[in-house]
C-alpha cells in the first residue's frame, strides 16, 4: 500500500503564490505517475496538473496553466505543485494522487492511491 500525505496549504492573497507538497511512503515503487487534483465546496473534485512517472512529461487543465507548476524529487518521494498568481476560484481542498502507470493520468478513474488533502483558500 501506498500512503501519500500532503502539506503546505493555508490561506493566501490573490496575486500570492504557495506550494503544496506530497509525500508518498510505503510500497512507493508501486505507485509511478503523480497527479493533483482539487474540490470546491459544492463542486466535483477536478484534475489539476499530472507528471509522468521519472517527471519528464506534464499536463496541466486550461485553468491553471502558466500559472502553476507541478515536479517530483524521486529520490525523497515527494511532488510538489508551485501555484503562482492564485485567484480566489483557486480555492479548493488540493488532493495528491497516484497511479501505477508510468505516464501522464488526467482522469480520477486512472489513479490508485489518495491523500487526506489540503486546504487553499485565496482572500480577494
Amino acid at each position: 500500500q501506498v500512503q501519500l500525505v500532503e502539506s503546505g496549504g493555508g490561506l493566501v492573497q490573490a496575486g500570492g503564490s504557495l506550494r503544496v507538497s506530497c509525500a508518498a511512503s510505503g510500497r512507493t515503487f508501486s505507485s509511478c505517475g503523480m497527479g493533483w487534483f482539487r474540490q470546491a465546496p459544492g463542486k466535483e473534485r477536478e484534475f489539476v496538473a499530472a507528471i509522468s512517472c521519472i517527471g519528464g512529461s506534464t499536463y496541466y487543465a486550461d485553468s491553471v496553466k502558466g500559472r502553476f507548476t507541478i515536479s517530483r524529487e524521486n529520490a525523497k518521494n515527494t511532488v510538489y505543485l508551485q501555484m503562482n498568481s492564485l485567484k480566489p476560484e483557486d480555492t479548493a481542498v488540493y488532493y495528491c494522487a497516484g497511479t501505477v502507470f508510468t505516464g501522464v493520468a488526467v482522469r480520477i478513474r486512472e489513479y490508485h492511491y489518495w491523500g487526506q488533502g489540503t486546504q487553499v483558500t485565496v482572500s480577494a
